[in-house]
């Protein structure tokens, strides 16, 4: 398997745990610089390597009027002040070519949303950004399924490539984690992330609104990313 370098960090590499970490989407610029240096005093204190991450756009939400975030000129523009003031890697979502450019300028790892992971235009010119990449595996595929991610995204000349684990859809608002996803995925050969907030989700369950089920956890530690899994 190959490491991927994001940042100081190598990702399935010598660290034996990285953590992915932060809002949702962001909802202010002290807010969100807030929460990073509360996450960013706790990984420093434990010893975790940590990238902060929160979309700037939101654009997947259930409801047309539900907040997705200040925007991509807004939102950078915070990501940025986080990047430079606490010295951390940042990841973000991107839904469109257009975006890529401006996002490559801040974010360390370009990442594709899960129900994006198969447009062809999207994930090679992500590729082709020069930025490591993190692709969410499709609630609607098979792990085996994303060789063909890998692919586009090797065809453009990209190799450093993540790929995500969020849940499968099982029906009824309810998604699944198969652990045998990780060593499927794994086996193309590139690291692969655990995003245990979002495989709890019960999505449409509340038709706008969304559930997540409840789980006791160390509730900082939401994303957890790891070589070895």
């Amino acid at each position: 398997m190959k490491a991927v370098q994001v940042g100081p960090y190598q990702v399935g590499g010598q660290n034996p745990l990285i953590l992915l970490a932060g809002p949702c989407v962001i909802e202010g610029e002290e807010r969100t610089l807030k929460i990073a240096r509360g996450i960013k005093a706790i990984t420093d204190e434990l010893g975790i390597p940590f990238v902060f991450k929160a979309s700037y756009d939101k654009a997947n939400r259930s409801s047309f009027g539900s907040f997705r975030g200040p925007g991509e000129k807004e939102g950078l523009a915070i990501l940025k002040r986080i990047k430079d003031e606490l010295n951390v890697p940042i990841v973000s979502d991107v839904h469109s070519v257009e975006e890529i450019e401006e996002a490559a300028k801040v974010l360390d790892i370009l990442q594709i949303p899960a129900f994006l992971c198969r447009q062809t235009d999207l994930v090679y010119a992500c590729g082709k950004a020069g930025k490591s990449v993190n692709v969410k595996k499709g609630q609607f595929l098979a792990p085996a399924d994303m060789r063909n991610v890998v692919a586009k995204l090797q065809e453009s000349g990209q190799e450093n490539i993540m790929l995500t684990e969020r849940g499968a859809s099982f029906g009824y608002n309810n998604l699944v984690v198969d652990m045998r996803s990780f060593p499927i995925m794994r086996s193309l050969g590139v690291p692969v992330i655990f995003d245990g907030t979002h495989s709890v989700q019960l999505p449409g369950g509340a038709g706008t609104v969304l559930i997540v089920c409840s789980f006791r956890a160390v509730p900082v530690l939401t994303r957890v990313v790891s070589g070895n899994l």
